[in-house]
């Protein structure tokens, strides 16, 4: 089911509050964006066939004229919004809307957030996740005109993630994450005794689904035309001797530096090696898991430790650290770690 904002709501449903037809005015960050890329920003669930359509049929206007969807949008413009259709999932959202959370903050100025996200918190909603950090936030910070996601960390990973708060800022440290200009250190804690001579691991990999519909990756061949070539550095930081009255193997707490950003790439390299990450539910190995949810760690060992990117205003090279949470730092030092 369908429900047009301004038209008249569903029966038992409270409508969404939002005119008929809209006017908005085009701030200085939204300049020189495409006009399809302004309106998918500001038209929130509306499926993208449909907001294409409404830029052919006319209805869309910029300054009262017909624009095509690749039009730059400036400083000032107005561009009218027609009655949008949305679905009962965006319906939904606006009934419950995301609890309000504020996050540990690293680095906040006018710029960007840098936060400390914690284990078991989505970045973002989808996947049959209702709500993630930045919805979160956007609700904790009604005020706020422009939050949005720099990039990403898996569901179980904790530590640095980047929140952009001007468009510019999003642009210019989305291109430094695409042209591999940040530095991403993370810290896993991973099985067995890692061998201090395996530094670099420069495998592809490819990304599939399994007849559930859960996604997956896995290391592939450089022959494999759907293979993705995936570069991760590894160094030793400390071991963790055997418990074998627990039934824990020795452990390798590893700093680990991507080189290429692909969908769980430390984790599938990791475990491409014999040393999958202790607690991975995914690639990990899941009788060692059991053992090591009796002595306390419950979540995935892996840690967004260290970013390392330019300021998109400054340009002054930044480097941000998150300590390890304290039920990571509690568990190894339970284990012993000699460095």
């Amino acid at each position: 089911m369908k429900h047009i904002i301004g038209g008249k709501p569903a029966q038992g449903r409270a409508p969404v509050q939002a005119p008929a037809v809209r006017i908005v005015e085009v701030d200085a960050e939204s300049a020189g964006q495409r006009l399809d890329n302004f309106l998918i920003r500001h038209l929130k669930g509306v499926p993208k066939t449909h907001v294409y359509r409404i830029i052919r049929s006319g209805e869309v206007r910029l300054n009262k004229g017909r624009a095509s969807a690749d039009a730059r949008v400036a400083a000032g413009d107005r561009v009218r919004l027609p009655p949008v259709r949305v679905s009962d999932k965006v319906q939904d959202k606006a009934e419950r809307p995301a609890p309000a959370r504020e996050f540990p903050i690293l680095l906040e100025d006018e710029h960007l957030i840098a936060l400390d996200k914690p284990a078991g918190v989505a970045v973002h909603g989808g996947s049959g996740v209702s709500f993630g950090v930045i919805e979160q936030l956007r609700q904790a910070r009604p005020q706020a005109r422009y939050l949005e996601l720099v990039h990403r960390l898996d569901r179980e990973t904790s530590g640095i993630l980047l929140v952009a708060k001007r468009r510019s800022a999003l642009k210019h440290l989305q291109d430094q994450f695409r042209e591999r200009e940040t530095g991403k250190t993370y810290l896993a804690l991973v099985q067995g005794a890692w061998p201090a001579g395996r530094k670099v691991i420069d495998l592809p990999l490819h990304k599939y689904l399994q007849e559930d519909g859960e996604r997956r990756v896995r290391v592939t061949t450089p022959q494999d035309p759907d293979g993705m070539r995936s570069i991760t550095l590894v160094k030793v930081r400390s071991l963790l001797d055997p418990r074998p009255l627990q039934g824990l193997p020795a452990m390798s707490l590893l700093e680990v530096t991507i080189k290429t950003g692909r969908t769980h790439q430390i984790r599938v390299h990791l475990s491409s090696q014999g040393h999958p990450i202790a607690g991975d539910d995914k690639y990990g190995d899941f009788d060692l898991n059991r053992r090591l949810q009796k002595q306390g760690l419950r979540r995935m060992f892996l840690h967004a430790w260290r970013l390392q990117f330019d300021h998109p205003a400054s340009g002054e090279r930044m480097e941000l650290r998150a300590e390890l949470p304290s039920e990571l730092a509690a568990f190894l030092s339970t284990g012993h770690a000699d460095a």
